[in-house]
């Protein structure tokens, strides 16, 4: 579901141009090159809690501040690059995820841990949500693509 969830957003930003990933259709949205980077940082931070039992550190969190953000901090911050631009950063952490994936067994998967309020979780649950958080951000991404062609 994964595989699949990324190669419908592949397709639909096939062949944008770096104007195109930028824009935003008003003053306070965010552009498509910015909601990239966020799907591409939700995989990284998931990454970081499931395969190395840790949280982000203070590099990590600097590094990452825009896209995990949003809003002014990426419209200043997440500008100018091509597509292939993000392109690479998608692949190479899903590269990771897929790597670090295929060495657990499924089991795994239902392990679970308690967060410092009392919910519990599984890594079942984080990797849905970085499917889920991908497909919901292409919907905003195609929202943004037919405001360009207006």
């Amino acid at each position: 579901m994964l595989e699949h969830a990324r190669e419908v957003t592949l397709e639909d930003i096939s062949g944008l141009t770096q104007a195109e990933l930028d824009f935003r259709p008003d003053p306070g949205s965010n552009s498509i090159g910015s909601l990239l980077k966020h799907i591409g940082f939700i995989e990284y931070v998931h990454q970081v809690i499931t395969f190395e039992n840790r949280d982000l550190n203070d590099e990590e969190h600097l590094r990452w501040a825009a896209a995990y953000e949003l809003g002014e901090k990426a419209r200043r911050e997440i500008n100018d690059h091509p597509l292939e631009y993000y392109l690479k950063k998608l692949s190479a952490i899903r590269g990771k995820t897929l790597k670090h994936l295929s060495s657990k067994k499924d089991c795994w998967l239902y392990e679970e841990g308690k967060w410092s309020n009392g919910v519990t979780f599984n890594n079942y649950w984080f990797w849905y949500h970085v499917m889920e958080d991908e497909i919901s951000h292409r919907g905003q991404i195609r929202v943004i693509k037919r405001q360009l062609a207006t």
